[in-house]
């Protein structure tokens, strides 16, 4: 397996995640200035509007989180220290790209109400015997590490936050860079993929993550909304990390995730 893939790997997600899909349904509006009739009819129906969700509490937001009586399979933890960045230490070489840089490492875009992150593990396939052959040992780390990150707010800033990555996932299709904590990864290719089903909105990509001796590897991204709760999920897959194929994205745990928010 190669050392230099996970490492990288662990750079770009242990104080953070990877990525997943675009796209289900938008948060666009027209926000244009209204005149005249334009604006009365806005008045008109501004006060017939629905009020927008109020923010969950970091009480409400560790209840709804992820446990491990959610999931069959794996194991359920808080998320590690590393795992809890700063907004400005993490910046994109592109100021469009910074939404799924944010979503890429865990940090909750914005300025939400409250915070609450886990770590998801996936039992991984255990070699029977002495079975040491290279099949085995891929099997052995056939595993997804995910992180999942729930961020409340108030005032929309849900709806601009899904906005934002919807906007950024065609904006940076071509590739970007990011530095975490002074440690920068290159991005060299954002695809829009399936996104999770169960939620308000959802966007999903996968991005392809450039290693330190050219080799290249898939990490899936996928940030949803439920009400005024955003929950973003980063995934990688050790074997997929080594060899740099694709894998799909465990929906069992974003659909567990997204049952819990109601």
């Amino acid at each position: 397996m190669r050392s230099t893939a996970v490492r990288r790997t662990a750079l770009a997600t242990s104080a953070a995640a990877l990525a997943l899909l675009v796209t289900a349904c938008g948060g666009s509006s027209d926000e244009g200035a209204k005149t005249g009739a334009g604006k009365a009819d806005g008045d008109k129906n501004a006060s017939s509007a629905p009020a927008a969700a109020k923010a969950l509490t970091a009480a409400e937001l560790e209840k709804a989180a992820l446990a491990q009586a959610d999931v069959k399979n794996g194991k359920v933890t808080e998320a590690a220290a590393t795992d809890d960045i700063p907004q400005d230490q993490v910046k994109a070489d592109k100021a469009e790209c910074q939404p799924l840089v944010f979503a890429q490492t865990g940090v909750a875009a914005g300025k939400p109400a409250a915070t609450v992150k886990r770590s998801w593990t996936e039992e991984g396939k255990k070699p029977s015997g002495d079975d040491l052959s290279e099949e085995a040992l891929t099997d052995a780390f056939d595993l997804d590490k995910l992180l999942v990150t729930l961020a409340s707010y108030e005032d929309g800033g849900a709806e601009t936050v899904l906005k934002d990555v919807n906007s950024a996932v065609s904006a940076c299709a071509g590739g970007f860079s990011y530095t975490v904590a002074g440690v920068k990864t290159q991005v060299v290719k954002v695809v829009a993929d399936k996104a999770p089903a169960g939620a308000d909105e959802a966007v999903g990509v996968t991005l392809t993550v450039a290693g330190d001796e050219g080799d290249k590897f898939p990490l899936k991204v996928a940030v949803t909304r439920k009400g005024s709760t955003v929950a973003s999920f980063t995934v990688m897959n050790l074997a997929s990390a080594a060899s740099g194929k694709d894998f799909p994205f465990p929906t069992e745990i974003s659909d567990a995730q997204l049952a819990k928010l109601g």
